[in-house]
């Protein structure tokens, strides 16, 4: 055998790669054995070499793939890769599993943040990827125009069918799909959602209280139950009762947790999550989650509607039209698990890292104290009506998602693979490249949140002729483009105006009947420690002591 023949057909089919991505399970093999195959027996087939050997095999492949990964590595290092000019970890650069590793302990935000502070705005973390602190580039890049999602949650999902619509790379699908959750999600639509709130806001301020007297309370657990009721309620009608029994689906957490974990690591290298999502006994933990969610979906559509849930709109039951046909059952599937994780996790993160930033902050607490007093006096129904007045309340939640955001970095989008890619404010993004916007970072950084970008000072949200708001003098920035803890532009987070409803609703309640207190020798630092970014965090234990407030039990 020559030897410049492996050689030669290495970097041929580099070549190959660079310009075809696919997620064929079969084309990968073929990809890496087929070439050493082909040089070895077509010889020996048309008459012109001896027989091939097992060992002629071995040698002829290794050759192969040496020379294989020795070309994508000196290219993704090379100057003349496109995304050369961008800093990075050198590993980053190589392969896609250097950060699906770093993924896997939870504290990417850090790590990026930790990148952009040494490097700069832009840094390339994947051989195609990078991630970007510019607050400038939002608008043009994930905003009204902005460009189409990325691989990121195909390798989350473990499939490139039958997804979510927070997967769909192609923004007019996207666009038609989301119609109904904006349907579902519209003014009118919340406005019908407020009694089910107030109602499971109840539930769980009568659960809190119960704990008066206690050495301790686990809030993050309490809150837990009451965003999987609720989105119970909302994604598959309802079902459960968390709340009321005190005992967590532990299932469903410990499988969301498990399977957030997992997905993160694949979001990193998307095509060999989807590969391995196709191997049955592979995932099962993953795939356990999300046949429990499947379930839950298949039982609504057998019990049909109640009332006007989410599930109601996503299913078309508010049109009675053929513009409007029934779903798939896999789309309503894929949708509800979307809600179920999405609305779940998301806000029981945030109603625990309030909590938390209050208990570290009792001079913010008290304030806060004082504004849910004016406007919800003992025995004053849980209702919205005061909610845009609430400016403190306002403060106190912006402030805690620009400091502990439950999405820190934005979904993952790609610049189109054919074209001229595409430059903004200096930045420029080859064809196909993916990138994320690094919420984390911008809402962190001193040239978008000063004094302190790491203090937690609510008055920063306050309108200026508040006199509580700090003074606008010299050294003050509130850049508030930066501020994404949903994302901007028309592929945002749809179920914002819910989530916020939500978290108003609970936070006035709590305040309203109750005193939280943090339990002896508590720290800040507690909670940060098991704050974990797997796209979406997973929160960390608060402990707290319950005080039932005068007059209000």
């Amino acid at each position: 055998m020559d030897a410049k023949v492996p050689i030669i057909a290495a970097l041929v089919v580099h070549q190959v790669l660079r310009r075809y991505e696919t997620y064929t399970f079969s084309f990968y093999p073929l990809a890496l054995l087929a070439p050493p195959l082909l040089i070895l027996f077509l010889p020996f087939h048309n008459g012109y070499g001896p027989a091939p050997t097992l060992g002629a095999f071995l040698q002829c492949l290794a050759l192969y793939l040496a020379t294989l990964a020795a070309s994508i590595a000196a290219y993704r290092l090379s100057p003349f890769h496109p995304l050369a000019r961008y800093p990075g970890p050198f590993l980053g650069k190589l392969s896609g599993f250097w950060m699906a590793y770093v993924s896997t302990g939870g504290r990417q935000q850090h790590y990026l943040k930790a990148l952009h502070d040494r490097y700069g705005d832009v840094l390339r973390i994947g051989p195609n990827t990078v991630v970007i602190r510019k607050s400038s580039t939002a608008n043009t890049l994930i905003g009204g125009a902005g460009l189409p999602k990325g691989p990121q949650q195909l390798g989350r999902f473990l499939s490139d069918r039958n997804l979510a619509m927070i997967a769909l790379q192609d923004t007019e699908l996207h666009i038609q799909r989301r119609r109904a959750w904006n349907r579902g999600l519209s003014p009118a639509a919340l406005k019908g959602y407020e009694d089910q709130i107030a109602k499971r806001a109840g539930q769980l301020v009568s659960k809190i209280e119960e704990h008066k007297g206690e050495k301790e309370v686990l809030l993050d657990h309490w809150f837990g139950y009451f965003t999987y009721d609720f989105m119970s309620d909302m994604a598959f009608g309802g079902g459960t009762g968390d709340m009321l029994s005190g005992k967590g689906d532990t299932s469903f957490w410990t499988g969301l947790e498990r399977s957030a974990r997992n997905a993160t690591f694949f979001g990193h290298v998307p095509w060999f999550g989807v590969l391995l999502g196709r191997i049955p006994f592979l995932m099962s933990g993953s795939k356990d989650f999300l046949g429990k969610c499947k379930d839950s979906a298949a039982r609504r559509l057998q019990r049909g509607s109640v009332t006007r849930d989410l599930f109601h709109y996503l299913n078309h039951e508010d049109v009675q039209d053929s513009k409007h046909p029934r779903p798939p059952f896999q789309q309503l599937v894929s949708d509800g698990i979307l809600a179920m994780v999405a609305g779940s996790d998301t806000v029981a993160s945030t109603l625990t890292s309030l909590f938390a930033c209050l208990f570290a902050h009792p001079e913010v607490y008290e304030k806060l104290q004082e504004e849910v007093d004016k406007y919800y006096p003992p025995g004053e129904a849980l209702h919205t009506k005061h909610h845009r007045d609430m400016h403190y309340l306002t403060g106190v939640i912006n402030e805690t998602m620009r400091i502990f955001p439950a999405v820190p970095n934005c979904t993952q989008r790609q610049v189109p693979k054919t074209g001229d890619g595409i430059t903004v404010d200096g930045v420029y993004l080859p064809p196909g490249t993916a990138f994320w916007m690094n919420a984390y970072s911008m809402q962190t950084d001193a040239h978008n949140f000063s004094p302190s970008p790491s203090a937690f000072l609510p008055e920063r949200w306050l309108p200026p002729s508040d006199a509580r708001a700090l003074c606008h003098g010299p050294g003050y920035v509130h850049n508030e483009a930066a501020f994404m803890p949903f994302s901007i532009g028309p592929m945002n987070c749809v179920g914002k105006a819910l989530a916020l409803q939500e978290m108003r609703t609970v936070m006035c309640g709590i305040l309203q009947r109750v005193r939280l207190r943090p339990v002896e020798g508590w720290q800040l630092a507690d909670y940060d420690r098991g704050f974990k970014d797997y796209f979406v965090t997973v929160r960390g234990e608060l402990p707290a002591v319950v005080e039932v407030r005068a007059g209000r039990a």
